[in-house]
């Protein structure tokens, strides 16, 4: 059974920096600004022999609106706590005490959970001394770190590794991320309905909704299971135009939106069905292009639109879609309202369709009739000289995406559009509906060398959509910041 450890606290303690120093790796963005992490953020981890859910949570404050973002954020703070069995209560002891902590040490106290007092930017002896004022919380010695420096990390793990003993958790060690769990992910400008999509699959409230623009700004997974199969729902931050991303922990938020594709199986690109397809969401939908992954548009909010106004409606969305992505044709288009729960669970259903295609294998003898066929059809053309293009056989050479190899006579001097007519015409033929496809194109003579520089294209081909990308919201790849 694997173990859930919260880490909790008022804002701007260094919460999201400690979690990121027990996991080893950047998983949660860190910024001074108060407020930052707004979801509750998973990963699992080991702590000496145990398998452990480590949980970063926004920060518990008092006196929030019932309508507000923040008010929001402290209902999943307390979720966090509920469904903990060790709880770590981050405080910065260079600041006093405020009634923000003494409210967070009685509502652990009620909980009833192993607390561990944790006193935190401990970064030289004069700090670490006031480490004895929080003796007044009532949770005992607290254990001194400064975690932005990765000190006394250690001594907060055997802290963790004893409260874990006793409590009786069975040491074992972490199983990877499980299995056969298909990963989807939410994209789209800000307040498309990302997190109300998420929260409307889920069944409950999972993730933080709002609508102010910019309420997600960590890429937060949630686990889910639907009719027998198992999904990985990745809710993310908007990703806004050139000129509106606002500097700091924004930028920071695309670049982790960007990273969310890299690790997804299906991408779902969410558009407001009232506003219509903007510039931007073509744009998110090159990079999925780009980086091979299945995709699925969602036409969401189709609430907003009276019944009567609807179908016109639809057919005009299907014209401007077309117009601004004619370079999917291929995509499947869901209307949907998650606010109502409409057609919400038709993505899964299609996500699950794309999948198959990503992994299916064309027999080759299917392959070779498809390709006497398409080349009687339409031969190719293109001639340099006395050298003529010709396509001599092809097979498939990979899945996720499917990956076809063209043999050819003088492939360089095959024009695009041959590609296209190709690529058109084993959709037509085999479907890979959602789906990206690769094609390469290399002579006989280049099949001993050719692998490692396909892989070299390709790479530069993703760089290059990711620069691209960047450079359309202004966001600079080396973007990073520490807390302070």
């Amino acid at each position: 059974m694997t173990a859930v450890v919260a880490i909790v606290g008022r804002p701007n303690v260094g919460k999201s920096t400690l979690f990121n120093r027990l996991l080893g790796k950047r998983k949660a963005i860190e910024s001074s600004v108060p407020g930052t992490t707004r979801d509750r953020i998973y990963e699992t981890m080991e702590i000496g022999a145990y398998q452990v859910l480590m949980v970063d949570t926004g920060g518990l404050e008092l006196g929030k609106s019932q309508d507000s973002i923040e008010a929001n954020v402290q209902e999943q703070s307390k979720v966090a706590i509920d469904g903990a069995d060790v709880i770590l209560f981050v405080v910065d002891v260079r600041a006093d005490m405020t009634a923000e902590d003494f409210h967070a040490a009685e509502l652990l106290r009620k909980s009833k959970k192993k607390v561990i007092l944790v006193a935190n930017k401990c970064d030289n002896p004069r700090y670490e001394e006031l480490r004895y004022n929080l003796y007044e919380l009532g949770f005992g010695e607290p254990v001194a770190v400064a975690a932005l420096h990765s000190m006394g990390v250690y001594e907060l793990e055997d802290q963790i590794e004893n409260g874990l003993k006793e409590l009786g958790f069975e040491k074992g060690t972490p199983a990877d991320r499980p299995t056969g769990r298909l990963r989807i992910a939410f994209l789209g400008r800000p307040n498309v309905g990302k997190s109300t999509m998420v929260n409307s699959l889920f069944g409950k409230k999972r993730v933080v909704v709002s609508e102010v623009a910019g309420t997600t700004r960590d890429a937060t997974e949630v686990d889910f299971d639907y009719d027998g199969h198992a999904f990985t729902l990745i809710d993310t931050a908007g990703m806004r135009r050139r000129g509106k991303v606002e500097p700091g922990i924004e930028k920071y938020s695309i670049l982790r939106t960007m990273q969310s594709v890299d690790e997804a199986d299906v991408c779902v690109v969410m558009v407001d069905f009232s506003e219509g397809v903007m510039n931007q969401d073509a744009h998110v939908c090159e990079y999925i292009l780009e980086k091979k992954r299945g995709l699925i548009l969602v036409a969401n909010k189709v609430d907003a639109i009276d019944a009567d106004e609807r179908e016109q409606a639809e057919h005009m969305f299907i014209h401007a879609l077309k117009d601004k992505m004619a370079f999917l044709p291929w995509a499947p288009l869901i209307f949907t309202s998650a606010l109502e729960r409409r057609n919400v669970f038709n993505v899964l259903e299609i996500a699950l369709q794309i999948q198959d295609q990503r992994c299916r294998t064309i027999p080759k003898q299917d392959l070779a009739v498809w390709l006497q066929m398409s080349l009687d059809k339409h031969p190719p053309r293109g001639m340099r000289g006395k050298h003529k293009f010709a396509i001599l056989g092809m097979k498939q050479d990979g899945i996720q995406p499917p990956t076809f190899v063209f043999t050819c006579n003088w492939p360089e001097i095959m024009h695009f559009s041959y590609s296209r007519y190709l690529e058109n015409e084993l959709r037509g033929r085999f479907g890979f509906v959602g789906t990206p496809i690769r094609f390469i194109f290399r002579t006989p003579e280049d099949r001993g060398g050719s692998r490692k520089r396909e892989e070299q294209e390709v790479a530069q081909e993703e760089t290059v959509a990711k620069e691209a990308l960047l450079a359309e919201m202004d966001v600079s790849a080396d973007d990073e910041f520490e807390e302070q």
